[in-house]
């Protein structure tokens, strides 16, 4: 009776937790929208002032390079923000364009420990009524009975042996 309810429980645990994989991601998408839009400003700007000077981004990066500790710093730190630009441009694309199922097989996309952990700050929990968070929700579900129900059964075979030695 108890493994019963540990099971169930187990089972409910699961659903709640999977049932918020839509929100969190789609929190976690205007939090990478907005990101992508700074990122975006930065290097038009920098795009911006490399074409005044007649230079293309890599060569106005070259060039900043060249202008002793600070200005190698610089480029150094200009350089990093272009590629964070590029990677979170590229996430943006992919989970914008994807729905909520084809999302979670694209947690590659969710790789943003700053973004993430700024998205799981602010994340508030939310009642799924829609079809995504159901279907979440049940395999949420299934998930935590199936762990659940595992767990029981190696306990109650650990300690169906260890009654099978005393006896």
């Amino acid at each position: 009776m108890l493994g019963r309810a540990l099971t169930l429980v187990g089972g409910l645990a699961g659903a709640a937790g999977l049932s918020q994989f839509p929100e969190f991601s789609q929190q976690y998408v205007q939090r990478l929208g907005g990101a992508v839009d700074e990122l975006g400003r930065f290097v038009a700007e920098f795009d911006a002032d490399a074409g005044e000077a007649g230079l293309t981004r890599s060569a106005a990066l070259a060039d900043l390079g060249q202008g002793g500790t600070m200005g190698a710093q610089r480029a150094e730190t200009m350089a990093g923000v272009i590629l964070r630009y590029e990677r979170l441009s590229a996430d943006l694309v992919a989970l914008r364009s994807a729905g909520p199922f084809t999302r979670a097989y694209q947690m590659r996309s969710f790789a943003d420990a700053e973004i993430a952990q700024a998205a799981w700050e602010d994340f508030q929990p939310a009642v799924p009524l829609n079809l995504a968070g159901s279907i979440f929700a049940g395999a949420g579900f299934l998930a935590g009975l199936t762990l659940m129900g595992t767990i029981m059964a190696l306990l109650r075979a650990l300690f169906r042996r260890r009654r099978a030695r005393v006896a």
